[in-house]
């Protein structure tokens, strides 16, 4: 077929879909990048700022925590959705640096940028990225230091990872209480899984933030109860502990139940047998010998007044988090029937009380013998107060877990980047070719932690900078920002630390994301769907009052 040496159009995507590709959209995508960067870089440190977010539905947020930030940001722009990616996954991995990691991944595109306008393939850069993060983690894993084997034991190395983590939280200023319950909480947890899923974490309005408490075992609101349930003792020491997931009360017959009956006293006798179902149940578990009772499902009014008369407490409704919490604390097992009961099946704790806490009651069980899980209960003068400590000890706790199971750590406060920036500028004098310009980019990008952290205390970060360089050629590797004396100090030796993972963890997240956007030069965009009725005029309907057509 002959189309007169003119190529015909060829339409391969659908009308309205946005296709657009080329350097210009690589720059496009970092931009985008950038302005996500901008948003975070102010809470980065220990004198960083808080944000605070309104949601869609008005709720608002306090916090300084990329992960919370970026999550309640609600990005669209799909590139800039890379970032808040690589932060949740920081977030999960670590729990600390998810800020560093989102600001670092700004700034090596930032770096690349200049490159890509000059005419330099993308492909390039990315090789140099590779290379300086695989120099850089090498580097991390020489200078990293082994501290577990000093004197001081494990617990001082914790808890100044912790009290790193918390420098710039909000609990910063409380915290010589929370490092304490922090790494009490982590080394209550069995040593061979550290799930921190045990450690229970329940938030009460009201009161100073130093009144929440850690609780060596389990705590959870008081359930639901019934009339009795005040007459019940509230105080046992070494109770035996049943758990059930049994209901123990009285049923309704169902609407459509139908029951014949001749005589009057067949219908006592079924109204019997339901008693004595229960009763029999009510029974058996008090032949166990247990003080307290607790059900995954309800506890009936009946079943409430026969234990308080016995003086037995019991608690039904317990959430199944709870209860699976309280079995790993006191021992024993749940049991889905009342028969067969045997000792074993039963645990204990040296006290059980039920306490009132703010405006709650809370049960606690303290002093278990099987304790692998603990419980802090949280207080703030305001919701979001609380929310925020939640946060920042969650940052604290998986930093003290991951500083247990990997016992090598950097200083911090920007003293690890200045020492690999040094590292990668010398190390790109060595080679010849574009690598070197880019290597010395990324040295360059490292830098901009030290920096922000300057910027966000106001000080000097030209002068500190300039300062660290000095410090570092010097071959002092663990000079960083001293936030106290507002100058430049041996971050090492004012027990700034942190675990050497987290550093590693952040530079690799931060370039898989960096060469994921720079490999990425044609969006296409497909137009929105449009409804089923999209386009067609709507019925034509005879409202009330309306005439009728003429003939």
């Amino acid at each position: 077929m002959n189309f007169g040496n003119r190529t015909p159009t060829i339409v391969v995507l659908k009308e309205g879909t946005d296709a657009s590709q080329g350097r210009g959209q690589i720059i496009s995508n970092i931009n985008a990048c950038i302005a996500i960067q901008e948003t975070l870089k102010p809470t980065l440190g220990p004198l960083g700022s808080d944000i605070l977010i309104v949601s869609s539905n008005q709720k608002t947020t306090i916090s300084n925590d990329g992960a919370t930030i970026l999550k309640l940001l609600d990005v669209v722009h799909p590139a800039a959705k890379t970032l808040v990616d690589i932060s949740r996954a920081q977030d999960a991995e670590v729990g600390d640096g998810t800020t560093s990691v989102t600001i670092l991944a700004g700034e090596l595109m930032k770096e690349a940028k200049p490159f890509l306008e000059e005419g330099i393939s993308s492909h390039i850069i990315m090789k140099g990225y590779r290379k300086a993060v695989a120099l850089a983690i090498e580097k991390i894993n020489e200078l990293a230091l082994d501290v577990s084997s000093e004197d001081q034991g494990n617990r001082e190395l914790l808890e100044r990872c912790a009290r790193t983590a918390m420098s710039s939280k909000l609990i910063y200023k409380n915290a010589d209480f929370f490092v304490k319950m922090c790494v009490d909480a982590v080394l209550s947890l069995d040593r061979d899984d550290l799930d921190d899923k045990l450690i229970g974490i329940k938030k009460i309005p009201g009161g100073a933030m130093e009144e929440s408490l850690f609780i060596d075992g389990v705590a959870f609101k008081k359930t639901f109860s019934y009339a009795g349930f005040e007459q019940q003792p509230k105080f046992f020491e070494n109770p035996k502990i049943l758990s059930l997931n049994v209901e123990l009360e009285l049923k309704a017959e169902k609407d459509n139940a139908e029951v014949r009956v001749e005589h009057v006293e067949d219908y006592q006798a079924i109204v019997d047998a339901e008693w004595q179902i229960i009763l029999d149940k009510l029974e058996q578990i008090e032949q166990t010998g247990a003080n307290i009772i607790l059900s995954k499902l309800p506890i009936g009014d009946l079943a409430t007044q026969y234990f308080a008369d016995r003086n037995i407490f019991c608690a039904g409704r317990v959430s199944t988090d709870d209860m699976d919490r309280v079995i790993k604390a006191v021992g024993g097992s749940i049991q889905s029937t009342t028969t067969d009961i045997k000792a074993e099946h039963l645990g204990t704790c040296a006290k059980f009380e039920e306490m009132q806490i703010g405006s709650e009651r809370y049960n606690l069980f303290k002093g278990c013998p099987q304790a692998k899980t603990c419980t802090l209960l949280l207080r703030g003068g305001a919701e979001q107060v609380i929310a925020e400590v939640e946060r920042s000890l969650h940052d604290a706790i998986m930093i003290v877990k991951r500083a247990l199971q990997n016992k090598f750590v950097v200083a911090g406060g920007g003293a690890i980047e200045m020492e690999i920036s040094k590292y990668l500028r010398d190390y790109s004098k060595s080679i010849a070719g574009k690598q070197q310009l880019i290597i010395s980019a990324f040295a360059k990008a490292l830098e901009v932690i030290p920096r922000q952290l300057c910027e966000n205390a106001g000080f000097d970060s030209i002068e500190i900078l300039n300062k660290l360089r000095l410090a570092h050629s010097k071959g002092e590797k663990w000079y960083g920002v001293d936030f106290e004396a507002e100058n430049i100090g041996d971050n090492f030796a004012k027990f700034v630390w942190e675990p050497a993972l987290v550093k590693i963890n952040a530079l690799n997240s931060a370039t898989e994301a960096t060469n994921l956007i720079l490999s990425v030069d044609e969006t296409i965009k497909n137009q929105e769907s449009q409804g089923a009725n999209a386009g067609m005029m709507p019925p034509q309907g005879r409202g009330r009052g309306m005439p009728m057509p003429m003939q």
